[in-house]
């Protein structure tokens, strides 16, 4: 039997208990399996698929009204480490959405230019717009990550030395959640999602990457050297969701080690926000309607 888009809401529903993060309190990623499926076998994986396609077209015609209304922008923030799907995810899940009502942004590393301004400058250019779903492939949660775990490049951004103190994490995190207040505070609507994929999972895809010719150019010989500093990352993983989980912009920590199971919970995820914000098409006044009768008249007399 076809799960039905009532269920895809319905389940949508149970995300917030089983994988949302809205404050600090009792937080351990441990309590996470990256290999968790909720309540579905790897039997149930066609019915998924199908359920994830039904969930996309509910986006899109979810997005149509958040277009049309024009007051709310939404930004969705994907962080991961690498190989855990991050690509696939968005590709996937906003498969139907109109690209005139989408924009992605994906953080390398930062350029000269980005070195002369704060870490969210670069960021801050490219939010959304009111009526638009903004993407982050990468956000400046990167500043708690990978600056964190490699300290030496705190020293790239040219900080004055005594602003670079022992607290500079705790002050970066009270910013981060000051700035996602600002933005909620205006009409943005911000989900956060850090694709948990495990150590042995993240060796097979590498190896895959290296064995197909055709996915040697998503691997690089850092990739397997960051591996060595997984203990650190999780840590960083872990202080960041905590720190920066609130009501107003949670975090979704969602397993990664199945891709199929990933993709329906971020789009579950992604409709059940879209839904909340009661989207809904303009009412056209009177003043209009005269308008529309005129132009009937005019187009029917041709």
């Amino acid at each position: 039997m076809p799960l039905s888009l009532k269920r895809i809401i319905k389940f949508a529903h149970k995300l917030d208990d089983a994988y949302c993060v809205t404050s600090d309190k009792g937080f351990r990623l441990r309590d996470y399996d990256p290999g968790d499926t909720g309540n579905l076998g790897r039997e149930d994986k066609p019915r998924a698929k199908e359920a994830l396609k039904l969930g996309v077209e509910h986006l899109a015609a979810l997005q149509d009204m958040l277009y049309a209304q024009d007051r709310w922008a939404v930004l969705l923030i994907f962080q991961a480490m690498d190989a855990a799907g991050k690509d696939g995810a968005i590709k996937h899940v906003m498969s139907g959405v109109n690209p005139q009502g989408c924009q992605v942004a994906s953080f390398k590393a930062p350029s000269s230019e980005d070195l002369d301004h704060d870490y969210l400058w670069r960021c801050m250019k490219h939010l959304p717009e009111r009526g638009r779903i903004g993407i982050f492939n990468r956000s400046y949660y990167e500043e708690a990550l990978v600056v964190r775990v490699h300290p030496e490049l705190l020293g790239k951004q040219k900080l004055p030395e005594e602003l670079v103190s022992k607290r500079i994490w705790d002050e970066r995190f009270e910013d981060i959640r000051n700035f996602e207040r600002y933005l909620s505070r205006n009409g943005v609507l911000i989900r956060k999602f850090f694709l948990h994929v495990g150590r042995s999972e993240q060796k097979r895809r590498f190896l895959e990457r290296l064995d197909e010719p055709d996915k040697n150019w998503k691997f690089s010989e850092a990739d397997a050297r960051e591996r060595g500093h997984w203990k650190d990352y999780m840590a960083a993983y872990e202080e960041m969701i905590r720190e920066t989980a609130t009501e107003y912009a949670p975090w979704y920590v969602v397993p990664a080690n199945n891709k199929w199971f990933t993709r329906i919970v971020v789009a579950a995820a992604v409709i059940e926000a879209l839904a909340s914000l009661d989207l809904r098409y303009p009412k056209v006044d009177k003043r209009k309607l005269q308008e529309l009768a005129a132009a009937r008249k005019l187009l029917m007399s041709e």
